[in-house]
């Protein structure tokens, strides 16, 4: 077929256009913990910055203008002169460097020590999370990174977690668990990776983790609500930075057995589905970055679990297997695209759309959905304080599996969870506030929720949370923190009933990555 011939010719030339010989250069992945990198964002948020940071994590190809943003914890002007305190308040707990920098090692606890009530339950329970693990980072010379994170769990939720993780077989974007003193839930993760580099506009990672794409709280193109996945990720850089392209492939999981016959007194084999996704995001100017993305849930392995791979899930080229298969495959895609406006050096606009059926031919209707922001950072000329908006809404055709003559679950999810809209089909509104004096800070959000069903109003969701904090570490963000969380879930058509949560909680945590519970 030409279409075959014309598709096979693009991806040669994509793969011989990467290895032209850039000149070498520094590389990071940041923080992906929302509310700390909002203090690298202000600085990206400036007109006059090139650098793309529409999926995350991020690695910045700095220029030596913005080489400090890497550092984020820089920005705190807090330093010592006892070697003890500094250990303590700025430093990694331990370091190892060579005199002549051919290697470069961090490592530091991974902690989250929760203690709270909630003031709704009935039964009065104490509340808690108990996360002990250890990060450690490194480089060897100039061209290679590693990160790696472990940490085990033990946690006792309040009743709408709880019900969820026992429904879903998972703790929310935690993994799987097993039963801990009669109604808590032990748990563990890991993540890790290593980053090359071996030109200036090349970078190429491999390893276990999650991603996200767009520049809201919320992403419906790819979040990180779900738990890790094996990865591969391909980013290049052309025309002086002004064009960033990324390749990920990924194998998901989906939590049902792989084959018919499982070996007596063992676990069975979970069913995988391979996923490919790529994204382009242009900078047309300094105050206009737009995106393009392709995803695409390939057909589940056979009931041996061996994946049967076509040529197509190499293709590197975007929107390319779109024009091959078409949108209602029996291999699930989705496309979409997002956009971020600078209006100011203070205020930007973004929005995100997403495609995935239009086909119109089942009973909830076509997949698609849309969102809209603002963000204004150093709002009223006061420092640090930041202001969002944000309006999402996704279709109930969203995200399913394609119509197919097999029952394989090919959904947009991992691990029971989606990968997408993380608080499922419906709309949300949502506003964030978020106050940094120092050390100290003051994080409020409000999210409204309507959920549907089966093109019925099903429930919604008011959802506040609070928190104060108090930054005891900025190398990697370690926290005091008093919060609280208010849910009140209200029911239609179930005599109006509603399900509230008033959880109060005191945390000592290292906040790294971000756990969504606001749903």
């Amino acid at each position: 077929m030409k279409l075959n011939a014309t598709i096979k010719k693009l991806i040669c030339f994509a793969f011989i256009f990467t290895i032209n010989k850039f000149v070498r250069a520094q590389f990071y992945n940041l923080p992906n913990d929302y509310s700390f990198g909002l203090l690298t964002e202000s600085v990206l948020a400036k007109k006059d910055s090139a650098i793309h940071n529409s999926i995350q994590p991020y690695i910045p190809f700095f220029s030596d203008k913005y080489k400090f943003v890497a550092d984020s914890h820089k920005i705190f002007k807090y330093i010592t002169e006892d070697r003890f305190l500094d250990k303590v308040f700025y430093d990694h707990l331990l370091q190892f460097k060579s005199k002549n920098q051919k290697y470069y090692i961090t490592v530091d606890p991974l902690l989250n020590l929760e203690l709270g009530r909630d003031g709704e339950d009935t039964l009065f329970r104490r509340l808690y999370t108990n996360t002990r693990g250890i990060i450690a980072a490194g480089s060897v010379g100039k061209d290679f990174y590693f990160e790696t994170m472990f940490a085990e769990n033990q946690s006792m939720f309040p009743n709408y977690v709880e019900t969820f993780s026992r429904n879903a077989k998972v703790v929310p974007g935690q993994g799987r668990w097993k039963v801990f003193n009669t109604r808590g839930f032990d748990y563990s993760f890991s993540s890790g990776f290593f980053s090359y580099q071996p030109f200036k506009n090349l970078n190429i990672q491999a390893g276990h983790g999650k991603h996200k794409i767009g520049h809201g709280y919320r992403s419906l193109l790819l979040s990180d609500n779900a738990f890790n996945y094996p990865f591969v990720r391909i980013t290049q850089q052309y025309f002086k930075g002004r064009l960033q392209y990324t390749n990920l492939y990924v194998s998901l999981m989906n939590l049902i057995p792989a084959s018919d016959k499982t070996v007596p007194n063992t676990e069975p084999l979970f069913q995988k589905k391979a996923a490919s996704f790529q994204y382009l995001s242009a900078n047309l100017a300094k105050w206009l970055n737009v995106g393009f993305f392709q995803g695409m849930i390939w057909q589940v392995p056979n009931r041996r679990n061996r994946q049967q791979f076509e040529w197509q899930y190499f293709n590197p080229i975007i929107y390319t297997n779109l024009a091959y298969y078409g949108l209602n495959n029996k291999n699930n895609i989705l496309i979409g695209a997002d956009l971020n406006l600078k209006l100011t050096n203070s205020i930007s606009a973004y929005a995100q759309v997403m495609v995935d059926d239009l086909s119109n031919n089942n009973s909830i209707g076509n997949g698609y959905g849309y969102q809209f922001g603002l963000k204004y950072f150093n709002a009223f000329k006061v420092k640090n304080l930041f202001l969002q908006a944000e309006y999402n809404t996704v279709t109930e055709g969203s995200y399913n599996s394609p119509v197919t003559t097999d029952t394989a679950n090919q959904s947009y999810s991992h691990y029971n969870q989606h990968i997408g809209f993380t608080p499922g089909n419906g709309q949300e509104l949502l506003f964030v506030l978020d106050q940094k004096i120092k050390r100290f800070s003051l994080n409020a959000r409000y999210h409204y929720q309507f959920i549907t069903f089966n093109n019925y109003s099903l429930y919604n969701n008011n959802i506040v949370n609070l928190r104060l904090g108090y930054t005891i570490n900025p190398s990697y963000n370690t926290n005091i923190s008093l919060g609280l969380m208010y849910r009140d879930q209200e029911f239609y058509g179930f005599n109006d009933s509603s399900n509230k949560t008033a959880y109060v909680y005191l945390s000592f945590k290292t906040s790294l990555y971000n756990a969504y519970f606001d749903f």
